[in-house]
């Protein structure tokens, strides 16, 4: 199972969302092909209602904990409430800055 199939399988078991995007950006930055080490998170789910920014990110950094430990470099998460999503944010993910690390600058 791939690092991406594994975000998405554990995203959607925990916080059981309306919308789950999980994508690869390991291709923008300096890393071999094939890597599984960026990514980008968008989620909307009702399990975020009430709670803050901070408490939303923690949240998913325990979910993701071991892969965060063993295979993730950077995670970019977009976190909403359904409400926040379908009246505000569907469909306007934010774009990932470029790469400036490594030999990419």
């Amino acid at each position: 199972m791939t690092i991406q199939a594994i975000i998405e399988q554990k995203l959607a078991d925990e916080f059981s969302p309306m919308h789950l995007e999980v994508i690869n950006e390991s291709h923008n930055h300096n890393v071999p092909t094939g890597s599984e080490s960026h990514f980008k998170v968008v989620i909307a789910t009702n399990s975020f209602e009430g709670k803050r920014l901070l408490q939303r990110h923690r949240a998913m950094n325990a979910v993701l904990s071991i892969e965060l430990a063993e295979h993730i470099h950077a995670l970019a998460l977009h976190t909403y409430t359904e409400k926040e999503w379908t009246e505000k944010y569907q469909n306007q993910v934010p774009l990932s800055p470029k790469c400036m690390g490594g030999s990419k600058q």
